[in-house]
C-alpha cells in the first residue's frame, strides 16, 4: 500500500534526517526603530534626511528579507548568482517617496497658498474696478451739480444784472427829472432877475439923460 502511493506521486518527497538540527530564523534587534522624518528646511537637511531614510529603509527590507519566505529567499540568491543589484530600485523607490512626500507637504500646500494669493488678488481687482465705476458715477454727479449750481448762479447774477439796472435807469430818470425842474426854476429867476435890471437901468438912465439936459441947458 505504501509502495503504490510512493509510485502513484509526481513529486519526491523529501525526508528530512533527524540528525540535522533545525534552525529557526534570528530576528534582527534594533536598538531604535526608525523615525519618520520632518520636513526639510535647507538643502544640509535633505541630505542628511535622505541619507537616515535611505539606512532605515535598507534596515526595514533586511527585516523583510529575514522574515521572507523561502521562495523569496531562493529568489534573491538567484538575482545574486546573475549579479543583480537591488540598489537601483531602492533608490527608485526611495526618490518617489520622497516626491510624494514633498508634494504632500510642500508642493501641495504652497499650491494652495498661491491659489488662495491669486483669488484674493483678482477679489481686490475685482473690488478696485467696482469702486472705479463708484468713483465714475460719483464724479459724473459732482460735475452736474456743478454744472447746475453754475446755471443758477448765472441765472441769478442775470436777474441782478436786470433789476440793478432798472434801479439805475430809475434813480437816473428821477435825476433827469429833478435836473430839469431845477433848470427851469434857474431860467425863471434869471429872467425876472434879468427884468429887474432892466427896470433898474431904465429909471437910471432917465435920471441921467434929466441931469445931462438940465445941466447942458440952463434954465
Amino acid at each position: 500500500m505504501a509502495n503504490s502511493i510512493m509510485a502513484s506521486s509526481s513529486k519526491p518527497l523529501i525526508f528530512l534526517s533527524s540528525n540535522q538540527p533545525t534552525r529557526l530564523p534570528q530576528i534582527p534587534k534594533f536598538s531604535k526603530l526608525p523615525q519618520i522624518p520632518k520636513p526639510i528646511s535647507s538643502s544640509s537637511d535633505l541630505r542628511t534626511k535622505t541619507l537616515s531614510f535611505s539606512s532605515a529603509t535598507v534596515k526595514s527590507l533586511a527585516l523583510i528579507a529575514a522574515f521572507a519566505p523561502p521562495s523569496m529567499a531562493e529568489a534573491m540568491e538567484k538575482a545574486q548568482l546573475f549579479d543583480f543589484n537591488l540598489t537601483l530600485p531602492i533608490i527608485v523607490v526611495e526618490f518617489l517617496f520622497l516626491m510624494f512626500a514633498l508634494d504632500k507637504v510642500y508642493y501641495s500646500p504652497l499650491g494652495n497658498f498661491m491659489d488662495q494669493r491669486d483669488a484674493s488678488i483678482k477679489e481686490k481687482l475685482a473690488s478696485v474696478k467696482d469702486t472705479s465705476a463708484e468713483v465714475k458715477e460719483l464724479d459724473d454727479k459732482a460735475a452736474a451739480i456743478m454744472r447746475a449750481s453754475r446755471a443758477e448762479i448765472a441765472a441769478a447774477l442775470n436777474k441782478m444784472k436786470k433789476e440793478t439796472q432798472v434801479e439805475v435807469e430809475e434813480k437816473l430818470a428821477e435825476g433827469r427829472k429833478k435836473l430839469e425842474v431845477e433848470l427851469k426854476e434857474a431860467l425863471v429867476s434869471l429872467e425876472k432877475q434879468k427884468e429887474e435890471t432892466i427896470k433898474a437901468l431904465d429909471s437910471q438912465i432917465a435920471s441921467l439923460s434929466e441931469d445931462i439936459v438940465k445941466k447942458v441947458l440952463p434954465s
